[in-house]
């Protein structure tokens, strides 16, 4: 099971309606062991390619065999991470497993040409030798990006936790204006917030809400409450 993120890892991204959002990035040693996990899992899985032909291969020939052996193997080292990054959980097995996706910079799912580019370049990344000139992109850019990352503009980070089992967290509130005059952006991140919300996590609503304490003056549910009367303020025509 995936450890608990560290906070210094939650890095602010600008978008282009001026909206500041943040990204949970996943670190070099989290993501060495979700590559570790693909790298086992795809070993597996080209051995047992590897005697299915073996044991076909009386009745359509060795040179068959290993012609099609060769080209599974082909397939599987530039596509593999593709096909899964493409999936609905944008993370390939090993990424699964240590609770990681890969996502665009901008937070939005990653793109097939995105994808494709990251993928590609692992080739650079490997050199010289187990992946040391990615780990020290990794170390040297502030997302922990690696050369592919920063070319196709993705970032790998820990994936939103599973909505929880327990009930949920009701709040109840009446529309609040704001004890001090909101930026455009502060206001469009409020009904940002507002709008997302049901997507998230209780804890992960609690977490946004504390980052704005200085104009709430709370934190806990308390802040997430006065959080969601500004918000339902500017909603129904406040300042904005």
């Amino acid at each position: 099971m995936a450890s608990a993120p560290l906070a210094d890892t939650l890095q602010p991204v600008e978008l282009a309606d001026g909206v500041e959002i943040h990204l949970r990035v996943a670190g070099p040693a989290v993501r060495s062991v979700a590559w570790l996990i693909d790298l086992i899992i795809f070993g597996i899985t080209l051995f047992v390619l590897w005697l299915i032909l073996l044991f076909t291969s009386a009745g359509i020939g060795m040179q068959t065999a290993m012609g099609l052996f060769m080209l599974c193997a082909f397939v599987m080292s530039w596509f593999y991470n593709v096909i899964f990054e493409m999936g609905k959980r944008s993370a390939t097995p090993g990424q699964r497993t240590m609770g990681l996706k890969v996502a665009s910079v901008s937070g939005a799912p990653v793109r097939l040409p995105q994808s494709i580019i990251r993928n590609l370049l692992r080739v650079i990344d490997f050199m010289p030798m187990g992946y040391m000139f990615g780990l020290i992109c990794c170390l040297f850019t502030q997302r922990f990006q690696r050369l592919g990352d920063l070319v196709a503009d993705t970032v790998v980070v820990y994936a939103e936790p599973k909505e929880s089992k327990t009930k949920a967290i009701q709040v109840n509130v009446q529309p609040q204006a704001p004890s001090l005059v909101l930026t455009r952006a502060e206001q469009a991140a409020l009904l940002q917030f507002l709008e997302r919300a049901p997507q998230w996590s209780d804890a992960r609503k609690v977490e946004l809400s504390d980052v704005i304490e200085p104009l709430t003056g709370k934190t806990g549910l308390a802040g997430l409450s006065t959080t969601c009367s500004l918000g339902l303020w500017l909603q129904k025509g406040g300042n904005g």
